[in-house]
């Protein structure tokens, strides 16, 4: 895992005074100081337009949502530049949502739209030349191809049959005074460390572990083991939806049909039933490619395994067999060796957000600005001002997430991005996980240093447990031994036949918050506290535990020991991490003491019904053990809107245009609110 992080980088913009009807220019060199621009995918360009053509441009997307592909945008001066290109269409990047059409278009996503083309005459580059002068177009990039933030060429370590097989006939307690009885939580320092497993060996006499160098969620778990309510959308290669540990938090999209090819729901993907494939553009997950490495399963394992089951290991929020935990959607950009673009990991996003994800689990991103370019190549974007300049989809996509995913009336309003600082041995985090609004994961080992690959200092936000094979080194193989200090988690059974196995890297300390997060949103559910996006990023890193005293000393460790058969050790100057990995590390516990105690009580929301239709809600969820409780409505006007409960569910319908006070009342409870009913907006049923 570690190799380079590549990157959506989008190409310098350039200036051409040439009129339409002229040949296209030559491009000029790319800008000093510029990431590597990374291979574009021939034939496509990216447009954002100025919102005073959004009209012309709504019409040219009727004409797309007809069948037929738009062969003209309608702008003359637009027009005139593709003619000069020939055979081009055009297509808007997020498709046509109703339910969320009013705020994609607030956002300015609705603006976004690929041009596709001949590449013979003209290259990307030339393309983007011209458009970029035209005062009808805002930004013009190339829809660059994407990387992992691991390598896909070395796979995961599977955990062997025999090994599992052993461990599942052990005592139902592995531990003593264990709380799940799951056989492989024993080899899981990473979720509960209690200092024993890298103690010392004869080859290796110093202790490389600390009791509580974990994620701190053996306390948490007694608080809260996740919530169905709270979906984290992993972006990555296609997660194992039938896998024994996960298949039960799969997240399911109710309004489609399985198999189905035809958009049953209207949210501009067909058949999305768990998620979509953005590699082939359908509702079907893969993950048994030849070329695939189980990472997706890896991380979602981490996130939400079903922990008391008595079989294979626990994760952070997964719940138990009798009380479900949070679900995982599979946001599928990686697929054997396709890899993503910059087009279909947005569309990623903005589809996690639309469907109900309030937290974004990417294991991408671009290499950092101070990466080594003999080992990593050209570095990326040296600061947030230049990757918000040749980066803006990208940031357009994460700022709707960030703003747009969650609920006012649910435990947060907006979401959580996280991201893999990266693993390049850089004293600075990769973008977009380096920016203000999302979460930059460092890595660490058993013993709170931080692990030998990791990136670290400017961007960087937090840290989580990730794996240190070559700091391990002197440990040998050996599953009992943590397969030398990385993270044991769910494979698809194509890559390891126990169906478990192990990996390391950023990517794998990445979910380790992600799944923090869930953990603490499920209790806010529970507890009915509601918080902002701003405010619950804050939370996480407050409650952190700090790791500087770590940061002391020397480290070694075997850089590639297992690839290159090195057998002196190299020399890791800890000083220089000392306050460079965030606030510290990651702690589940803290995280869900400090939810009890923050955010402001949810209440039952306001509600706004088209005339003589209905809506529905749950009155639980705004009531602290809300599911035990019975409840009674008032409604003041009863000629405006009237109102029914049956099996747990609230349904007012609108009888004539009006506003009434209403409220809803149990065990001595009472919360007010208002009815608004009228006409659907601009007839296309936006409210």
């Amino acid at each position: 895992m570690k190799k380079q992080i590549y990157g959506i980088c989008i190409a310098a913009l350039f200036a051409f005074g040439a009129c339409a009807t002229d040949e296209l220019p030559t491009p000029s060199e790319p800008q000093p100081g510029t990431p590597e621009q990374s291979e574009p995918v021939s034939g496509e360009v990216l447009v954002k337009f100025q919102s005073y053509v959004s009209d012309i441009l709504d019409r040219t997307e009727a004409q797309t949502r007809s069948g037929a592909p738009a062969t003209r945008s309608g702008i003359l001066s637009v027009d005139e530049v593709l003619d000069l290109i020939g055979g081009y269409e055009l297509e808007r990047v997020f498709p046509v949502d109703a339910r969320t059409e009013e705020r994609t278009r607030e956002a300015g996503l609705n603006l976004w739209y690929v041009v596709r083309f001949d590449d013979r005459k003209y290259s990307v580059e030339e393309v983007i030349a011209r458009l970029s002068q035209l005062g009808e177009v805002q930004y013009a990039n190339p829809n660059r191809k994407i990387q992992r933030a691991y390598s896909s060429e070395r796979k995961a370590t599977p955990l062997t049959r025999e090994t599992l097989e052993m461990l599942q006939r052990r005592t139902a307690a592995t531990r003593a005074g264990a709380q799940f009885s799951d056989p492989l939580l024993s080899l899981q320092w990473n979720m509960v460390n209690d200092g024993t497993m890298f103690t010392g060996t004869e080859a290796c006499p110093q202790a490389k572990s600390i009791a509580g160098a974990d994620v701190r969620c053996e306390e948490a778990w007694k608080s809260s083991t996740g919530d169905p309510s709270i979906i984290v959308a992993v972006l990555d290669e296609g997660v194992c939806l039938t896998h024994p540990e996960l298949a039960a938090n799969i997240w399911t999209n109710e309004d489609e049909i399985e198999g189905s090819k035809r958009d049953n729901d209207g949210n501009g993907y067909a058949g999305d039933i768990h998620g979509y494939n953005f590699v082939t553009d359908s509702g079907v997950i893969t993950w048994d490619d030849l070329n695939d490495t189980g990472h997706g399963t890896h991380v979602a394992g981490v996130i939400a395994a079903v922990n008391g089951n008595n079989e294979g290991l626990c994760s952070i929020a997964g719940g138990t067999p009798s009380q479900p935990g949070v679900k995982i959607m599979s946001c599928q950009i990686f697929a054997g060796n396709a890899g993503g673009t910059s087009m279909s990991s947005v569309k990623a996003i903005k589809y996690a957000a639309d469907n109900g994800a309030v937290i974004l689990q990417c294991s991408w991103g671009y290499t950092s600005g101070t990466a080594n370019s003999y080992e990593w190549g050209t570095p990326g974007y040296a600061n947030e001002e230049q990757w918000e300049t040749l980066a803006p989809l990208e940031k357009d996509a994460i700022d709707y997430f960030t703003h747009n995913a969650g609920s006012p009336n649910g435990p947060i309003d907006g979401g959580i991005a996280v991201f893999a600082s990266g693993n390049e041995y850089a004293n600075t985090a990769g973008f977009p996980g380096a920016a203000s609004m999302c979460v930059s994961v460092a890595a660490t080992a058993a013993d709170y240093t931080p692990a030998t690959y990791t990136n670290y200092g400017g961007g960087t936000k937090i840290s989580a447990p990730g794996g240190d094979r070559d700091y391990y080194w002197d440990y040998g193989e050996g599953a009992l031994r943590g397969e030398t200090g990385c993270v044991l988690s769910t494979l698809p059974y194509n890559v390891s036949e126990s169906g478990y196995g192990y990996m390391e890297g950023t990517s794998m300390a990445c979910p380790h918050v992600s799944g923090v997060v869930a953990l603490g949103l499920s209790y806010a559910a529970q507890m009915r506290r509601h918080f902002t996006a701003d405010e619950f990023r804050e939370l996480l890193y407050r409650t952190a535990t700090p790791i500087d005293a770590y940061a002391a000393g020397t480290k070694f460790y075997y850089r590639y020991a297992y690839d290159m058969g090195l057998t002196n050790p190299t020399q890791m100057m800890l000083t220089n991490y000392t306050g460079k990995m965030g606030a510290g590390q990651v702690n589940a516990k803290q995280l869900l003491d400090a939810v009890a105690q923050g955010g402001t009580q949810m209440t039952f929301p306001n509600l706004y019904i088209p005339l003589d239709g209905s809506v529905t809600e749950r009155p639980s969820v705004y009531f602290l053990d809300g599911e035990n409780l019975n409840y009674t409505v008032q409604i003041d006007d009863e000629s405006i809107a009237t109102a029914t409960l049956e099996n747990g569910l609230l349904t007012v319908k609108g009888l004539k245009e009006g506003s009434t006070h209403a409220s809803i009342s149990a065990d001595g409870q009472t919360q007010s609110f208002n009815i608004t009913v009228r006409k659907s907006a601009n007839g296309n049923g936006w409210l």
